[in-house]
């Protein structure tokens, strides 16, 4: 049975096609109806249909524009254009589109009807060989094991950042960014090509070799998708892999949140960590933070006050600041700016005569000096706690951190102190047991030293009082 659908802003003429046609002759039976494309497509989604009639003239959505749409979603529907014009344009632009006939409403009589529909039942058994599903694909049993999917992930176009012009023939509309193909035999390796070439000219686009597709319903296949590009596509996608390989079995749990004491315990972990200096360490904790599957805005928070405490510890070393990361669309972005930095840290190191083990030592004492900032650490203390001879640890701090143990400590202190006088209310005395000096006379004159300032005239040159956190 041939299911149809008359779609026809007239409501006269629709009812007319639908009650004086001899359906049942040709093995047909109307399945509904709409007055304009978009209703259609709506009843399209959730029924089953074999042969789509419609008008092209409607408003909301024309018959051009849902036939164009149909052909995307649903590449077995046989479609057959209903209207008043005879134009040589129109006829072109609906068989372009698919169309198996052309009817035209002014030569529509009684007497044709038979004749009418005989010919689009021939059409549509001759074509019937073509189909690659058994039945539409609102309720489709794929009798396909794989298939191709195609997803637009770039955020920063619109929605038909990929024409039609530019797609292999074939394409079924998931959504508005995404497409699935399914290879004739023999016709795999073609497709492929054609679409891992689409998807290199074309940034932010991924392809997926999908498996495991047999047996499934079409309305299982694109909630698969909606999940993998909510739950899976930020960690997955790289501009530099052709194809990704994914099982419709596969399932992907959300994005996951942190508590604030479990981020700060990640923090610590690349703070206080070989990984600059460590292949091994780098790459695992690379593969650790990615295993966490953050959410995004999370994610972004996290590398961002990496750059913060990055340049805390590192900055007398480097010849310019570790750069800030503002947004990120992809993972690999992160690992780029993950490896960027690396570099940038190895680099001020490069020309050093020292092993590893002692650049980490140093990238220890300056953590613990950084944490523990409200009590005075010494030389010989954080030598001790090192396993290093105060001399040795004292000679290897300044030429790895470029500055002597006691300078580098009052730098630091008094650059905590200045960010305390700016952001809060705090008194003197407090910032100055904060930063480890107990004398707060003594504080002063330190902090004057290096800024040219007494700590409450520092204060009184910053802007925004009335935002400080008391």
């Amino acid at each position: 049975m041939i299911r149809v659908l008359v779609v026809d802003d007239d409501k006269l003429v629709r009812k007319g096609l639908i009650s004086a046609m001899p359906w049942q002759k040709f093995n047909m039976h109307v399945a509904g109806e709409a007055s304009n494309g978009q209703k259609a497509l709506e009843f399209l989604e959730g029924n089953e249909v074999d042969l789509l009639l419609t008008d092209l003239a409607m408003p909301v959505m024309s018959g051009i524009e849902l036939m164009r749409a149909a052909r995307q979603r649903y590449p077995n529907l046989h479609m057959v254009a209903l209207t008043l014009h005879q134009d040589f344009e129109y006829i072109q632009e609906v068989l372009r589109l698919g169309a198996i006939d052309y009817i035209a409403k002014v030569q529509l009589e009684k007497e044709q009807f038979d004749d009418v529909l005989a010919r689009i039942a021939g059409r549509i058994h001759e074509q019937a060989p073509l189909n690659r599903m058994t039945v539409h694909p609102a309720q489709a049993i794929y009798e396909h094991e794989q298939g191709y999917v195609l997803i637009n992930l770039n955020r920063e176009s619109d929605a038909n950042g990929l024409s039609d012009k530019l797609l292999p023939p074939g394409a079924m509309e998931v959504n508005s960014c995404s497409w699935v193909w399914f290879p004739d035999e023999g016709a795999e390796n073609k497709l492929f090509t054609l679409l891992s070439d689409l998807v290199g000219r074309v940034p932010g686009c991924m392809l997926l070799n999908l498996s495991n597709l047999q047996g499934s319903a079409w309305r299982e296949l694109q909630q698969w998708i909606r999940e993998y590009i909510e739950r899976a596509s930020f960690y997955e996608y790289h501009p530099d892999r052709p194809a990704t390989v994914a099982s419709l079995k596969d399932r992907y749990k959300p994005y996951s949140r942190l508590n604030e004491l479990e981020l700060n315990h990640i923090k610590e972990s690349w703070l206080h960590s070989a990984w600059p200096h460590d292949d091994y360490i780098f790459d695992q904790k690379i593969r650790d933070l990615k295993a966490m599957r953050l959410q995004e805005s999370q994610l972004l928070g996290l590398i961002y006050s990496f750059a913060i405490e990055w340049n805390r510890l590192y900055g007398q070393t480097l010849t310019g600041n570790i750069p800030m990361i503002y947004s990120v669309h992809f993972w690999f972005h992160v690992e780029q700016w993950l490896n960027h930095v690396r570099g940038i840290i190895r680099e001020s190191t490069r020309h050093t005569a020292y092993s590893k083990e002692i650049m980490n030592c140093m990238s220890t004492a300056v953590y613990m000096i950084q944490e523990e900032m409200s009590r005075q650490l010494t030389a010989a203390e954080l030598a001790q706690r090192l396993n290093l001879s105060r001399s040795y640890f004292s000679q290897c701090f300044k030429d790895i951190i470029g500055k002597p143990f006691n300078e580098y400590s009052r730098y630091i202190r008094v650059e905590k102190a200045k960010e305390l006088l700016s952001h809060t209310n705090k008194t003197i005395i407090w910032i100055a047991e904060q930063t480890g000096y107990s004398d707060e006379k003594y504080f002063s004159r330190v902090f004057r030293q290096l800024t040219g300032m007494l700590p409450s005239e520092y204060r009184a040159n910053q802007p925004g009082d009335s935002n400080r956190l008391v």
